[in-house]
């Protein structure tokens, strides 16, 4: 599990989110426990999380993994990430730095479940406002 995990990071530095995304289980689920007002709580199925990635590089120029641990639990289909990432907002060209948690189930070589946790608030102020936030990851942004 902790090769997956080290894969998954490596797929986000090198912004290949269409790779990221295919490592989702056909019909993987996506979630973030702490999702923001207007913000998505939940993302179902390989191709409409591609879809929700796809932007991704064009808003956090992500450069760096500065801290990175992974837990294994009792049950060896599930593994807890702590990590952080480093970069850039692309719009502002500001410093971004934010942690995260994931709880990532994997059957098969496959994510079928990964649960996200972050600090909306803390993405907020980063990218501007609420606003911003929400735009960037509910389509708002794409035009």
């Amino acid at each position: 599990m902790r090769d997956f995990v080290e894969h998954a990071l490596d797929l986000l530095l090198k912004h290949d989110m269409a790779g990221f995304a295919g490592l989702w289980a056909e019909d993987g689920v996506l979630e973030f426990p702490f999702a923001a007002p207007g913000y998505p709580a939940r993302v179902e199925g390989r191709d409409a999380i591609r879809e929700y990635l796809r932007d991704y590089p064009n808003l956090l120029d992500i450069r760096e993994v500065t801290a990175k641990t992974v837990h294994e639990t009792t049950d060896p289909a599930v593994v807890v990430a702590e990590f952080t990432v480093a970069g850039v907002v692309v719009a502002t060209q500001k410093p971004y730095e934010l942690s995260y948690i994931a709880v990532i189930t994997v059957e098969d070589g496959e994510i079928r479940r990964y649960r996200d946790y972050w600090s909306p608030q803390a993405a907020a102020d980063l990218l501007g406002g609420a606003d911003e936030l929400t735009a960037a990851f509910t389509g708002g942004d794409r035009g």
